[in-house]
């Protein structure tokens, strides 16, 4: 019999994180009170505890950033490239000076286990910023053509579930092109940004640079329709992107849009079950599967399904659910009530629908929010839980015969965000991921992400690409 570890917790301290009772908005590199006084509060999803009040951003505040952008854009679009890099490099290296505090703020703020955004998400974001700082003074020999110029004030749009990461993947080619910004980040996360801000005043950026609105939707639509916006960038949702779209309709403004996804994670028969399987974890259960590239489908080749499995649920047993805090924890806290009421509901609707619903035995913690790792067999195509982004544990498992079948499932959704595939073929490989309508295909691996590599989607994914020498064109008047 094997024998079973009991982990002792591990927790990190929180005393590294100095976290005030208030954060008002920073805007011309100042923290400044919203001018109608509003306020909202941010919890961390694992305790609900109240973890600080945030002022709130109205139109005029946006008015404010704006103006306040435009007019540092002169003087930060005139400095050399070389210049502007020695910015984004010390602030890539404040990041890495301050990664263990900003690692543990992110957790406190979104839910995610300490060990992703010690691992994953902290040195991405200094990552990110270190390399477009390497850009900055080659801008001309980029691919598009001689003396590129900036386009102005970018307003961008961010999400909850790499709060830190997104902004790095917004700000840093922005500032490399001469851009100056307006980010609004998510309300239920809008500490990192915050301690970014911080982070700028203390690199010496000029001031009007990089301005953080905190705020709603409301405070996000007014960003995008300023006209005195240049670009817009925005990952999030399907539905809000295309509202966006909307907006800026007929404008002169430069759009790119990372939105939602369905990824299919494809194993052939002659895929190493074990690193599959693995790889389907991270697929799908990395941050809680609140990531719009998971791979929330699962097609297997049919002559494995019942071995991958069986191998799968051992898997899924030993995940370690609970205080995102602790270094042994798996799967930490959903972000927020309202996406856990979505995640359940999209859960018990694939029940109803007939799907089979499996979780491990998995206790979970009687405050904060909480859903236990699920799988979903005998699923069709016509399942809700195989068509809709749930954004949350959930996986689908369908089935398939030849290699031609699945490329037809993987590529039957509105999406076209991610895949993986899973073979020992590399002729496969290739065959394969040349006929998925997806942005980003991964071979034998899932979610691996690199600041000189694109990414992005297609059809109802959005488009545009963030990353690598690719992610530069957005902010260019090319």
């Amino acid at each position: 019999m094997a024998s079973v570890f009991a982990y002792a917790p591990a927790p990190e301290s929180r005393s590294v994180v100095d976290i005030a009772p208030s954060y008002g908005l920073f805007v011309d590199g100042e923290f400044v009170e919203a001018a109608d006084g509003k306020v909202f509060k941010t919890v961390s999803p694992s305790t609900e505890e109240v973890l600080s009040e945030v002022a709130q951003a109205g139109e005029a505040d946006v008015e404010r950033a704006v103006k306040a952008a435009r007019k540092a854009f002169e003087k930060w679009s005139a400095l050399p490239g070389s210049e502007r890099a020695k910015y984004l490099f010390r602030i890539a290296r404040i990041i890495q000076e301050r990664s263990r505090e900003l690692a543990v703020l992110e957790t406190l703020d979104n839910g995610k286990p300490i060990r992703e955004t010690r691992d994953a998400d902290l040195p991405l974001v200094a990552a990110h910023f270190f390399y477009y700082a390497g850009w900055a003074d080659k801008l001309d020999h980029a691919g598009f053509g001689a003396n590129p110029r900036p386009l102005g004030v970018a307003g961008q749009v961010i999400p909850w579930n790499f709060p830190l990461l997104m902004l790095a993947w917004k700000i840093a080619p922005a500032l490399a092109t001469g851009n100056t910004v307006v980010l609004k980040p998510a309300e239920t996360t809008p500490l990192s940004a915050l301690f970014f801000a911080d982070i700028c005043r203390q690199a010496g950026l000029p001031k009007g640079v990089v301005n953080i609105l905190p705020g709603y939707g409301d405070t996000g639509a007014a960003i995008v329709a300023h006209p005195d916006v240049n670009k817009v960038a925005f990952t999030g949702s399907t539905a809000v992107g295309k509202e966006i779209a909307r907006t800026v309709a007929g404008t002169r403004k430069k759009l790119t849009l990372e939105l939602g996804g369905k990824g299919a994670n494809i194993v052939f028969d002659d895929a190493p079950i074990d690193q599959a399987v693995e790889g389907i974890v991270n697929g799908i259960f990395f941050n809680q599967g609140q990531v719009c590239c998971a791979g929330s489908r699962l097609l297997v080749q049919e002559s494995i399904h019942d071995e991958l499995l069986d191998s799968l649920k051992r898997r899924l047993s030993t995940l370690r659910l609970g205080d995102p805090l602790d270094k042994n924890t798996d799967i930490g806290a959903i972000n927020s009530a309202e996406q856990l009421a979505r995640i359940t509901a999209l859960a018990d609707r694939g029940e109803a629908e007939g799907a089979e619903r499996w979780s491990p035995a998995c206790e979970l913690p009687s405050s904060g929010y909480w859903f236990a790792p699920t799988l979903f067999t005998n699923v069709t195509q016509a399942h809700t839980v195989a068509r809709d982004e749930i954004f949350g544990p959930v996986l689908s498992v369908l089935t398939f015969r030849t290699p031609d079948e699945a490329v037809a499932k993987a590529n039957n959704t509105p999406y076209g965000l991610s895949a993986g595939i899973w073979t020992e073929k590399g002729s496969r490989i290739l065959a394969v991921a040349n006929k998925l309508r997806a942005g980003v295909v991964w071979s034998n691996t899932f979610n691996k992400f690199d600041p000189t590599s694109p990414f992005g989607g297609y059809k109802e994914s959005g488009f545009g690409r963030e990353g690598g020498r690719h992610g530069l064109e957005a902010y260019l008047d090319v």
